[in-house]
């Protein structure tokens, strides 16, 4: 029996090398503390890069590199008004189900913070 993902289910892992690379760089843009913060303030309604920037306290030119990285990554779509850019998850659904399961193995088990391997990686 040949089987192209972890489990027989719709949506699980797949073993498909081709996806190791975009998968990686996903897990690389949700790595970045302050685009998880930009993802979570997303997910209470659109907003424009200005009142991102007032809510992280961060340079605006930070913020838009952020929302460049998460926009080429899938994760937020943008539309202008006027001049000002809108930002907004791009699926809700499909996000919040994977910070969810992020969540639900660090309940698990030990922390990644935990994890000597990682130690000075984001510092």
């Amino acid at each position: 029996m040949t089987m192209t993902s972890a489990e027989d289910d719709e949506g699980v892992w797949s073993t498909d090398a081709g996806l190791t690379a975009p998968t990686a760089a996903l897990f690389r843009a949700l790595g970045e503390p302050a685009r998880l913060t930009l993802l979570r303030h997303l997910f209470t309604g659109e907003h424009q890069v200005r009142e991102l920037t007032d809510h992280l306290g961060l340079a605006q030119s930070t913020v838009s590199a952020h929302l460049a990285c998460l926009r080429d990554c899938g994760l937020v779509t943008v539309r202008q008004r006027g001049r000002a850019s809108i930002y907004a998850i791009a699926d809700p659904a499909r996000l919040a189900g994977l910070i969810a399961a992020a969540e639900s193995l660090l309940d698990a088990g030990p922390h990644p913070d935990e994890c000597a391997h990682l130690a000075g990686a984001d510092r």
